[in-house]
């Protein structure tokens, strides 16, 4: 496309170098004065969708949003550079205003490019057991409900980072929250895509996080915990099924060590050792934080650790216990809370909650040594255990009437 008498920049399809999957490279063709200079562009598109009269993408391409972007930012940013030179040059030429033109170029990544890159290093952390298994794959369901999201309501493949704006972040909240998940969740996958964006800035791809500002905020959900009495009776329960009588086994073992389901998953005999108190306890560090959970080995735990000494599968696979893929256990721990006529919606997590809430905190255990138990970085991540239950304020009433009229005998109670 002609600019001027003496400048012309065209965008054109490099067919001689089209990939196997039938896209073909964008170039960038620099004229002045007849003499020509040019780069790739870093754009692929299908040759059926190239509009070679306008030089465009049609509206069949699903990334024809950001290519046209990119051709119409690069046409000014190369004739704001022709301008700067004529200015200061008596002759110019194409080869001076690509190479004044590439320096500043900001190549145009791409969220996508971005995912790749921070899941790809995380990736390798877990392969060096330095991540959980569990936290690649929700960043990998980040990743693929982005793209969802860049399909059904932008109608893009991908999108540069440089064209993210807030309103990006609004609207992909409230994408999720129509997409029937939770306020919170959605808010956590925002808050994750706003981690990814900061890795694309300290690579240097771009310079400011322009949804940064996007405050997630989170409602306290109401968390499902056994109490002491549906504990005890679950573990006494007599339960003839094998598969059934196992997973109520390695949840209440769970109850009383605090353990996530990945890291039971992985317990092994050599995770026991006898602590200073002559006492066995056990320890794992958890893929989450990588800060190591450590914990006393209170009674029933013992009892059930002692039961699967000898099963099979946990000889085989030198497994502490024999526990079943997450979606099965989770599956299973239902038909147990409906055999012992428990009508809350127990999963991997409520076990978590119940050791910190009904074994330790309601048992007047500080909550510095709670978060220790639970393997936190930080105390804050505990505090969310740490709501007054009912069955505490009647066990701190109990004590205090008891200092108040028994022991300083202030009043009679005939």
């Amino acid at each position: 496309m002609k600019v001027n008498e003496d400048l012309s920049i065209l965008f054109w399809l490099n067919r001689q170098k089209a990939s196997k999957d039938g896209l073909v490279p964008i170039w960038v063709r620099i004229t002045i004065n007849g003499k020509r200079d040019g780069f790739s562009s870093g754009k692929k598109i299908h040759p059926d969708a190239w509009d070679e009269k306008a030089a465009i993408a049609g509206m069949n391409c699903p990334d024809y949003k950001l290519i046209n972007s990119y051709v119409a930012k690069t046409r000014v940013e190369l004739e704001k550079h022709y301008n700067q030179l004529v200015a200061v040059n008596k002759r110019v030429t194409a080869t001076m205003v690509k190479d004044a033109y590439m320096p500043k170029q900001i190549l145009q990544k791409t969220l996508m490019q971005a995912f790749k890159l921070h899941n790809e290093e995380f990736a390798e952390r877990v392969s060096k057991n330095k991540g959980s298994k569990g936290t690649l794959a929700r960043y990998e369901r980040l990743k693929d409900k982005v793209q969802d999201f860049l399909r059904k309501k932008l109608k893009l493949g991908d999108i540069a980072l440089e064209d993210i704006e807030m309103a990006f972040a609004v609207n992909f909240f409230h994408h999720l929250t129509m997409d029937n998940i939770g306020d919170n969740t959605a808010m956590k996958y925002v808050k994750t895509l706003k981690q990814i964006i900061d890795r694309a800035i300290d690579e240097g791809w771009i310079k400011h996080n322009t949804i940064s500002g996007f405050k997630c905020t989170y409602v306290d959900p109401d968390r499902e915990t056994l109490e002491m009495h549906e504990l005890v009776g679950m573990y006494e329960k007599e339960i003839t099924v094998e598969r059934l009588a196992e997973v109520r086994d390695v949840y209440v073992f769970c109850c009383f060590t605090g353990y996530a389901y990945e890291t039971v998953y992985n317990l092994e005999p050599a995770n026991i050792f006898k602590g200073l108190d002559g006492k066995l306890w056990i320890t794992k560090d958890r893929q989450k934080t990588g800060v190591e959970e450590t914990v006393p080995l209170l009674p029933i735990a013992l009892a059930i650790i002692e039961k699967y000494k000898n099963h099979p599968y946990c000889v085989e696979e030198n497994k502490l216990l024999p526990v079943n893929s997450n979606v099965r256990y989770n599956a299973y721990i239902k038909e147990v809370a409906t055999i012992c006529g428990i009508k809350k919606a127990l999963t991997t997590h409520t076990a978590r909650h119940t050791f910190a809430t009904t074994v330790l905190l309601e048992n007047d255990v500080p909550i510095e040594t709670v978060g220790k138990l639970l393997g936190h970085k930080d105390l804050r991540s505990t505090q969310i255990y740490a709501k007054i239950t009912k069955r505490k304020i009647s066990n701190n009433m109990k004590a205090l009437e008891s200092r108040i009229f028994c022991e300083q005998g202030l009043l009679k109670v005939s």
